[in-house]
């Protein structure tokens, strides 16, 4: 018996060794699953390295992480993400953005009446009420659905990856809004699959978010509440965590609402001063497009900076006059004032319908690339008297989450607790 003893001890120990210098002195394996952010705004992909237990999100397009969700069908062909964006004055009616909002989801005839008037785009419902994009390219009418849009930004994503991890890329984990339908997370499959991914599983954008912060880990009850302020919405999820259980308690928000919106103050602003200084209209669509890039690098700049300058040559007025404007901290502020109290509104309002005070949340996770701003983090934080977590980038937030679930699934080491999401039939509340 004795001896039995000795060759199974010393069995275990030769494993756990072989484990150890494994570790130490060979290659780790590739991911096998990545992980993938289709967002309304932005979209990115990241990957879990195994014995490291890092999460990347990859380099997709030129330096940039995080890439536009924006297809534009052209006579040179289809272009995606930042260089659909470049040519989208020049090309309005066939530069194709905002898929998430339609996809798997009926509309009816006053609904795309609406929703017609916010885009310079074509946009027709089938029989069934699903959306389709109509396009022309030399002269030949073509219409694309949502998740056909979808599928060429996640084809994108796919070969992104393929050059980091440099092995074919056929599997992922995604990421939908909590509020998505059975029908919508479907369409969302469905757009995958055109890209040639076998999604192994979607989880919800707050989970994914608590989970790069590592609050899944927590053995205690936990209430957390995750604010998402990006491009063009804002959500707000409040979340009950527990070792990796996960319920969604509350849901609220403003599909209109997001850095778009700060951008786009910044950019009336700025017109009204041309107007004013020079005596006509900025008009000429390629100035337009310059300026509306200066205006985001400089939302950018006045996130670390108390002031941004805008050097613009004006290549259609009299002798390309050089248009110059410092734009301050306090300005940008002030000019966006009413919208960034907007931000607080779907918080209120989640924490009412659950019955709950603000001290009772534990933790505040904020993503999206707009709480960023330091004025949004400011509000939060002196409503709540709390600091936020920001130890995350926060557009990156929801990838990194994903692809930790990703690297679950696919049994990669270190393996940690994975992400289990209660039913939940909670409603958002959507704010005007």
């Amino acid at each position: 018996m004795g001896a039995t003893f000795i060759i199974l001890g010393t069995s275990i120990l030769a494993l756990l060794l072989a484990g150890y210098f494994a570790q130490i002195y060979l290659p780790p394996p590739k991911p096998k699953i990545v992980g993938i952010d289709l967002g309304t705004t932005y979209s990115c992909v990241g990957v879990y390295h195994a014995v490291t237990g890092n999460a990347d999100v990859l380099e997709v397009q030129d330096g940039h992480k995080c890439i536009p969700s924006i297809v534009a069908f052209s006579e040179d062909g289809i272009v995606v993400g930042y260089k659909a964006l470049a040519q989208a004055d020049h090309n309005p009616k066939n530069t194709l953005y905002d898929a998430k909002r339609f996809i798997g989801k009926p509309h009816t005839q006053i609904e795309l009446k609406e929703a017609q008037k916010q885009y310079s785009f074509k946009l027709e419902a089938d029989e069934y009420g699903m959306i389709r994009y109509v396009v022309s390219v030399n002269g030949t009418e073509r219409k694309v659905t949502p998740e056909e849009v979808g599928s060429i930004l996640l084809s994108t994503l796919k070969e992104a990856a393929e050059r980091n991890v440099t092995v074919p890329v056929t599997k992922a984990v995604m990421s939908v809004p909590a509020e998505f339908d059975d029908l919508q997370r479907n369409y969302t499959r469905k757009a995958a699959n055109i890209a040639g991914l076998e999604v192994f599983r979607i989880i919800n954008e707050p989970t994914a978010a608590a989970l790069a912060y590592g609050l899944h880990k927590h053995p205690s009850l936990q209430t957390i509440l995750v604010v998402d302020l990006g491009g063009g919405t804002l959500d707000v999820s409040l979340l009950s965590v527990q070792g990796g259980m996960f319920l969604t308690q509350a849901m609220a928000g403003n599909n209109r609402l997001g850095g778009q919106d700060f951008n786009q103050r910044l950019m009336l602003y700025l017109l009204d001063i041309i107007n004013r200084r020079y005596g006509r209209d900025l008009v000429d669509k390629e100035d337009l497009q310059n300026l509306r890039l200066h205006v985001e690098a400089a939302k950018l700049s006045l996130t670390y900076k108390d002031r941004a300058e805008i050097h613009l040559p004006l290549e259609s007025f009299p002798e390309k006059t050089e248009f110059k404007e410092v734009v301050t901290r306090t300005k940008f502020e002030e000019i966006n004032s009413d919208l960034f109290k907007k931000v607080l509104e779907p918080i209120s309002k989640v924490l009412e319908s659950v019955e709950l005070l603000k001290d009772d949340v534990d933790e505040i996770v904020l993503v999206g690339g707009s709480t960023r701003i330091p004025k949004v983090r400011e509000i939060i934080q002196t409503y709540f008297n709390k600091k936020p977590n920001t130890s995350i980038d926060p557009e990156a937030a929801v990838a990194v989450g994903v692809s930790i679930q990703a690297g679950i699934i696919g049994g990669m080491w270190p393996l940690t607790v994975s992400a289990v999401e209660l039913p939940s039939r909670v409603r958002k509340i959507q704010m005007s």
